[in-house]
């Protein structure tokens, strides 16, 4: 039985090494050559020791903050007046000389005195939109603030979302703006850098556990747009007759 088993093995064997040549010709796997050995960061000053987090600013200027005074009818922030909100907070921060209320004495003066509504001529607080930035199927309210300056101060910008009927305001910055851009449920800000021909670009999200807006990401890109250097002129229209 032996010499029997063996002679009907050995066909098979043969029969399979032929497929698999003949697979190789027909377009199979080919060798695509030795991989280049993958190399690691190397850490510089290994010496250093790591700073300690304890150095580092916490999250108490970016902490959602209740807006005193003002109700959101239904839950709805566009039943909300977008001015009345800013001076809410104007009149519960009057004298902030620094951190997310500050603000020059004047521009804190014509908030007060204005009427109406948000985006009137004249007006430091600018147009209100709406998008939901925090997932909630709601949306939430941001609004622009005009410091005068706008080279020295920039704008200022807030965003408020509303909890079980109160206003809170869950993002504020101030800095000098060349866009701002919904993207989703982002909030980009895009602003001069110290680098000729690029600038700053900040995409500010939500973060359910600090119940805020962020910056999470801070790029320096390539400028464009109106913040793009002008290109240089030709040789042909620089040559005068």
């Amino acid at each position: 039985m032996k010499p029997r088993s063996a002679a009907l093995v050995l066909p098979a064997v043969a029969l399979l090494a032929a497929t698999a040549v003949g697979c190789g010709s027909a377009g199979g796997l080919k060798s695509a050559g030795a991989t280049p050995s993958a190399v690691g960061p190397a850490r510089l000053w290994p010496e250093l020791p790591p700073a300690r987090s304890d150095t580092q600013d916490d999250l108490g200027d970016v902490k959602p903050e209740v807006v005193p005074g003002i109700k959101v009818p239904d839950g709805d922030l566009h039943r909300v007046n977008a001015l009345a909100v800013v001076q809410a907070e104007v009149r519960a921060h009057p004298d902030e000389a620094t951190g997310q209320d500050a603000m020059p004495a004047e521009i804190r003066t014509k908030i007060l005195d204005c009427e109406g509504k948000a985006g009137d001529k004249g007006c430091p607080v600018m147009t209100a939109y709406y998008r939901d930035l925090t997932g909630s199927g709601k949306d939430e309210l941001i609004v622009g603030i005009d410091l005068g300056d706008r080279d020295a101060y920039g704008i200022g910008i807030r965003a408020y979302t509303q909890d079980e009927g109160r206003l809170v305001r869950i993002m504020s910055t101030t800095q000098p703006v060349i866009s701002a851009e919904l993207a989703g449920r982002d909030l980009i800000l895009r602003s001069p850098a110290q680098f000729a021909g690029y600038e700053f670009r900040d995409v500010w999200s939500w973060d359910g556990s600090a119940r805020s807006m962020l910056p999470k990401r801070m790029e320096i890109v390539e400028a464009t747009g109106a913040s793009a250097p002008p290109p240089a002129a030709s040789p042909s229209a620089a040559a005068t007759p």
